[in-house]
């Protein structure tokens, strides 16, 4: 299926995006003073329902999809804990303070609708209308687009920023919300093995890669199709090495970090003929980071729907490990399955997995979309009345 036509670009509104992303400390001092007057002066009856609906619901989703997880929720309209079974055996150990990994995880549905709602309806590839866009956006951010961006004196040779930028900053975005229909986002996981999924994902309208990623001799497990690759600072250096993963050479690379001179050099030499684009991307709030969060958010800024494979572990996993490589140690696997569970739950995901197997598998008490809007606008208002 070929993408569709683009609508009317739209950009991440700067004001918002900096009361979405600036932390939640403020979002839940307040909640609890309105939580506690039911409404008072500032949120309607309307407002407060949306959220409790919001709350009540995904409370029963986790409970019903997560495999044994459970929602605990108080009287604080935004907050929620989701907890392991008390006899889950954590593995993994944090490599500075040697703790093993907690069971129980908390977040902020509010900070997490109202973020993830504007990231489904702005564009995440920069570009030079962006940057013109911002108040001093050459001099107090393009900057820090280009490595070691620092040492050029905040752009105030502004030619020469442009001549680091040129090759992955075009003028508009090429891709805008709603552009693609179903979409897949492939993680990393070992657990691909367990179950043949590559038809399956082949399937779909678009797929979402990672870094270095291959398809060659996994075909059976996670597909051939790639149209997105996003990658971090280590695979962008090597460009050269990830644009032979695809034999087609059409896939398109997203950048999550800086430009490097090694990069410009690449593309123009080679030459590169990939299409190359910096992410422009959002601080989400949670440590289930890394790229294939930002994969995912890149997915939902373009996908009308968007599944995601090999993401998660399923209960009883032994050890993280990537499908085409050997065990890796920083992870925090139980604090991420945790979070993408929020994800589904909050209509912006669907996980497949070995335990979740089946294609047809349907999500139980997911909102509507109804009610996620009515949360939304609810949830915008408390981190407009911050400022």
């Amino acid at each position: 299926m070929a993408p569709r036509a683009a609508p009317a670009l739209r950009v991440l509104p700067l004001a918002l995006a900096a009361a979405i992303f600036s932390g939640l400390t403020a979002i839940l001092v307040y909640l609890s003073g309105v939580s506690s007057s039911h409404g008072g002066a500032r949120l309607s009856e309307a407002d407060l329902a949306a959220l409790a609906a919001l709350r009540g619901g995904f409370s029963k989703c986790v409970d019903a999809n997560g495999l044994g997880l459970k929602a605990v929720t108080g009287e604080d309209y935004c907050r929620v804990v989701i907890q392991y079974p008390s006899d889950t055996v954590s593995k993994w150990r944090d490599p500075i303070t040697h703790k093993v990994e907690g069971l129980s995880f908390e977040f902020n549905l509010c900070e997490a609708v109202a973020s993830w709602e504007q990231v489904r309806n702005s564009t995440t590839v920069l570009t030079k209308e962006y940057i013109d866009a911002l108040p001093n956006g050459w001099e107090e951010y393009a900057w820090r687009r280009i490595n070691k961006g620092i040492l050029l004196n905040k752009c105030q040779n502004r030619s020469l920023c442009m001549e680091k930028l040129s090759l992955v900053l075009p003028e508009t975005s090429p891709y805008v919300p709603h552009q693609f229909g179903r979409c897949a986002g492939v993680g990393n996981s070992g657990d691909l093995l367990k179950t043949k999924f590559g038809d399956e994902i082949d399937s779909y309208d678009a797929v979402f890669r990672e870094n270095g990623a291959p398809t060659q001799n996994y075909t059976e497990y996670v597909g051939t199709k790639s149209t997105f690759r996003l990658l971090n600072r280590g695979s962008a250096k090597a460009l050269d090495k990830v644009v032979e993963l695809e034999e087609t050479k059409k896939e398109i690379l997203i950048v999550k970090t800086t430009i490097h001179d090694i990069m410009n050099q690449m593309i123009r030499e080679l030459p590169i003929t990939n299409p190359v684009y910096l992410m422009l991307g959002t601080t989400i709030g949670s440590s289930a980071k890394g790229t294939g969060l930002k994969a995912l958010e890149f997915a939902l800024s373009i996908c009308d729907s968007v599944d995601m494979y090999g993401f998660t572990v399923d209960p009883g996993y032994k050890e993280w490990k990537r499908y085409f490589s050997e065990v890796r140690k920083g992870h925090t696997p139980l604090h991420g399955r945790a979070y993408y569970q929020m994800m589904e739950c909050l209509g912006l995901v669907k996980i497949h997995s070995p335990m979740r197997g089946d294609p047809r598998r349907t999500v139980k008490w997911l909102p509507t979309r109804a009610t996620i809007e009515a949360a939304r606008v609810a949830s915008e208002k408390l981190l407009n009345l911050q400022d």
